[in-house]
């Protein structure tokens, strides 16, 4: 029962990021479920079993509010199944003693990916139409759906940052767009892990609890975006992705770090990134009231 109620908090944490940033639910509770000792496989086959239904439910949302570009899903979501499924074969087939680093290593990597996206400061948008070629869009679906399965997260972290990084594009088109692809990508995942480890392979039971976390996450979520800068949430999520990932890694060459750091972490970057968003805000206020007064000046004059 305690392990059934820490993966439904997983699922809850992990939905609550996802939902606030557009990615991060593979990834977060791939991690936090790494950190209970559970094998790489088992873990990401039952995370892609629950993202099967939250994905589902994602895209249509996504779909209904007009945020999906049809021509870019079905060019990501085809090859990201297919590299999601080849994924799968071959995260089964690693030994236990192997995967778990490498997938640690793996996130580490997303990680400082996350961390970078936002911790620069958003630059100025510029409108421009988005192109974006049948071949790049493959290649990225492959790519993102294999290390989607292999490290039981990435989709939404490569697809994501590779479209937003590479074009001036309408951020809520790619991420609207990356979330409906998704759900082919976890229903593959979950039949190449069905295939290759058979049914007793997926925590059912586990998977369950993982989507009812995150459907009490989802109306959070949506509080969080509008209370909360996206990138103190960005900074945080990356923060706890390294830290925990690193003592994941460090643990497998027999080196143990205190849970407790694992979690001061995180907190320590969250205070930061909410001291430097009061300080971006306070400046932005400062230099907008001279503005204000010579325009209240003015107006006396002119009186």
């Amino acid at each position: 029962m305690s392990q059934l109620l820490i993966l439904a908090v997983s699922g809850f944490v992990a939905q609550l990021i996802d939902g606030a940033l557009g990615m991060g639910y593979g990834v977060t509770s791939t991690t936090l479920l790494l950190t209970l000792g559970l094998a790489p496989a088992t873990v990401s086959a039952s995370v892609h079993a629950g993202e099967v239904v939250t994905t589902l439910v994602s895209g249509i949302a996504h779909w209904r509010f007009g945020n999906v570009d049809r021509a870019v899903v079905w060019r990501l979501a085809l090859p990201g199944a297919i590299g999601a499924f080849a994924g799968a074969f071959v995260l089964s087939s690693l030994p236990v003693a192997l995967a778990r680093p490498l997938v640690s290593a793996f996130l580490l990597a997303l990680g400082v990916t996350v961390l970078i996206r936002f911790a620069r400061p958003p630059a100025p948008s510029r409108r421009r139409p988005p192109r974006y070629s049948p071949r790049f869009l493959t290649l990225l679906g492959l790519v993102a759906g294999f290390f989607d399965a292999t490290g039981g997260g990435g989709w939404g972290p490569i697809s994501t940052s590779t479209l937003l990084a590479g074009r001036e594009s309408d951020a809520r088109k790619v991420i609207g767009s990356v979330d409906a692809s998704e759900f082919l990508v976890a229903l593959s995942a979950t039949a190449g892990f069905t295939l290759s480890l058979g049914w007793q392979g997926i925590n059912a039971t586990g998977a369950l609890a993982l989507v009812i976390g995150g459907i009490f996450a989802a109306p959070l979520a949506a509080w969080a975006v509008r209370m909360l800068p996206t990138q103190v949430l960005g900074i945080a999520v990356a923060a706890m992705i390294l830290l925990s990932n690193g003592r994941t890694l460090l643990s497998s060459f027999g080196i143990e770090v205190p849970f407790f750091l694992m979690l001061a972490g995180p907190a320590a970057a969250l205070a930061v990134a909410l001291l430097q968003a009061r300080w971006r805000r306070l400046a932005r206020e400062r230099a907008a009231a001279p503005m204000v007064q010579s325009s209240t000046h003015d107006a006396g004059s002119e009186s």
